[in-house]
């Protein structure tokens, strides 16, 4: 038992100092867990044993992590990416499995030991590159796109060769009669989970969840997936595929992320030991003896790899720009291939020692991942001069519509939710650009006299040729926070006090994106819930202004810039609404009276009130008296438009 504790506590020290370290330069975890790997494992330091217990713990890492798997893979969403996943991802695996399997043939190596090495070939890390993705904001991008469709298919295929690795390596002569069993039981268990198993897992969540209790919720969580895992192990499947279909059985009902939640800490722990457990079968001085094979494998199937993606991507018609970048995404090794390398160690498909030159390539591989993608963009843009060319005319006619304009608003997106903003303006006489990045709509829209170019609304010279240094106001109609927060940061670093408004599908990134400098955010759930409950009492009898009263108190609550909105030249004429507070922007600069002083100093006599403060692209809440102003604060002013003017004078001339 002593022994254990001091495992454990070791293993847990060493990861801790890992994971912060990775944190603090900006790397992936995984390549933490698999430094401490090959540092405290058999054949460095020593002080961790190579023992069958620990790996059989480290392989619920694995069980978690197909589980997460299934989480994300539902039907609807493979429908829309059926072109990257079916197409490119197919293609991709399929034609990197082939070419090894040929080209290790030819250097004596058997068919299955081609074809275990090939899908490990085949594999690109999930993990670190959906994380560069997301920290890059380019998960929307059409780089992007294939990058996940293509990761998809792979962590599909992954399963078959947990599937078809273990029966292969059993031979005899009944292997096609294997084969067939074994795919005839994966056939019958999806079957069974896609007309069976769901109603049956949404009815027995729903009894769990009626009962109100989280400990029971994740104690059943445990054991649906782990349940899974091991009746699949019994019909001689792989346990990841158990786990995989328990995940699918989720994503299907209305628990999918509350359970994503509860898994993520056993996932991460359990995950992070798996990968101790992986770079303990390195041996370092092996792969010091054999440096020159472990470079040749290193550079040799990143270089293929990404070749392979690029033309694939150009053949399903992707511009050199998008081909580039995925081949550049996607090159690198993935966590599923050093699966699939242990796995074929252990059942002797490998001898000892080639294994170690690859796992080493493969950890090269994905430590050198981060810095290959951050340096490629120099090389993609030196390559794609015709993508810089399009692009170039793109921003030359944007700028053309905006020579004249003045005032107009900017409207990111012209969808449903951008054209019906549109047509409002146009009723009320504002000026406005849209951008779009849909082609077609852009073109019929364009076509019915529409004011929209195409463009990506996330790029800087997008924005600057939409005229944002004369816009009065961006809106961003679609509900991506990735690229809302782009936008917003290039509208605050050109002009922080144009305000924009974002909108989401609901409030769960509000703090996020006023940080961001959100100057308004419109959460659909919210607003829906509203209008439904507004409507609603009006039908039972209830006074319109009581309801309305009723509506806007919880809009203040929610967000309190809702009490007011900002107005232009063309509100002027209605002499009622100018007795009705609203909102105005104040930039400070260094020559103004109140930069230094705090609010209290300032003395507004409560004639307005400062609503917010902007400082260098984070927004703070109504400011306390002692609240000291600095050159280049946004303060969102709230009052009628004469005490608005009087606060202006104080907060610039005093």
């Amino acid at each position: 038992m002593t022994h254990t504790l001091q495992l454990i506590l070791l293993l847990l020290a060493a990861s801790v100092v890992a994971v912060v370290l990775c944190r603090l330069v900006r790397l992936p975890p995984i390549l933490g867990y698999l430094a401490i790997g090959i540092a405290v494992g058999p054949h460095a330091l020593a002080w961790v044993p190579d023992d069958a217990n620990v790996r059989d713990l480290a392989e619920f890492g694995v069980v978690f992590l197909m589980f997460s798997i299934g989480l994300e893979f539902s039907l609807p969403q493979l429908k829309t990416m059926r072109r990257a996943v079916f197409g490119l991802g197919l293609a991709q695996v399929a034609i990197t499995t082939l070419v090894a399997m040929v080209g290790l043939h030819f250097l004596r190596f058997s068919w299955l030991a081609g074809f275990a090495l090939g899908g490990a070939l085949a594999m690109s890390s999930t993990a670190i590159v959906s994380k560069l993705l997301a920290e890059r904001s380019e998960l929307n991008s059409s780089h992007g796109r294939d990058v996940m469709g293509i990761l998809l298919f792979q962590d599909l295929a992954v399963v078959a060769f947990l599937i078809a690795v273990p029966t292969l390596a059993e031979g005899g002569a009944d292997l096609w009669k294997s084969l067939a069993i074994a795919a005839g039981k994966a056939a019958v268990a999806l079957t069974a989970i896609l007309f069976f198993g769901q109603k049956l897992m949404h009815g027995w969540f729903f009894i769990v969840a009626r009962l109100r209790s989280s400990e029971l919720f994740m104690l059943n969580v445990l054991l649906v997936t782990l349940g899974l895992a091991a009746l699949t192990e019994l019909a001689g499947l792989s346990f990841a595929l158990g786990a995989f279909l328990a995940g699918m059985l989720i994503a299907e009902t209305e628990y999918r992320y509350q359970v994503e939640e509860d898994i993520k800490p056993f996932r991460d722990v359990l995950l992070g030991l798996f990968f101790v457990s992986v770079g303990m079968y390195l041996n370092l001085s092996v792969v010091a003896q054999h440096l020159g094979w472990v470079l040749t494998l290193l550079i040799g199937p990143v270089l293929a790899k990404l070749v392979l993606v690029v033309i694939l991507a150009r053949a399903f018609r992707s511009p050199l720009a998008t081909a580039l970048r995925t081949g550049f995404y996607l090159a690198q090794a993935g966590e599923f291939a050093i699966v699939l390398l242990a796995l074929s160690t252990d059942l002797h498909i490998l001898d000892s020692t080639f294994p170690q030159l690859v796992l080493a390539a493969m950890v090269l591989s994905m430590l050198a991942a981060p810095f290959m993608i951050q340096l490629a963009e120099p090389l993609v843009r030196r390559m794609t001069a015709n993508d810089w060319l399009a692009r170039a005319a793109q921003v030359t006619q944007i700028a053309a519509r905006t020579i004249s304009r003045q005032d107009h608003v900017i409207i990111c997106g012209y969808g449903r939710t951008g054209q019906n903003l549109g047509r409002l303006l146009d009723a009320e006489g504002i000026p406005f650009l849209a951008l779009d990045s849909d082609p077609q709509r852009v073109a019929e829209a364009a076509a019915d006299g529409s004011n929209v170019v195409y463009a990506d609304a996330g790029r800087r010279e997008a924005l600057t040729a939409a005229g944002l240094q004369k816009a009065r106001a961006v809106a961003i109609t679609f509900a991506d926070t990735a690229i809302a927060l782009k936008i917003l940061h290039h509208v605050q670093r050109t002009r922080p006090e144009v305000p924009v408004i974002v909108r989401t599908l609901d409030d769960s990134e509000l703090d996020r994106l006023l940080k961001a400098g959100a100057a308004e955010i419109v959460p659909e759930t919210l607003e829906g819930s509203l209008m439904l409950a507004s409507h609603s009492l009006l039908l039972m009898g209830v006074p319109l202004n009581r309801v309305l009263a009723r509506v806007q108190a919880v809009r203040e609550k929610r967000y309190s810039i809702f009490r007011g909105f900002f107005h232009g030249a063309t509100d002027a004429a209605d002499a009622e609404d100018n007795l009705q507070p609203r909102l105005h922007s104040v930039m400070l600069n260094e020559r103004s009276a109140a930069v230094g002083k705090s609010l209290a100093e300032i003395a507004l006599n409560g004639r307005v009130e400062i609503n917010s403060v902007r400082r260098r692209g984070a927004r703070a809440a109504a400011p306390a008296p002692d609240f000291h102003f600095e050159a280049g604060d946004v303060l969102v002013l709230l009052g009628k438009p004469g005490d608005l003017a009087f606060a202006e004078r104080r907060l610039l001339r005093g």
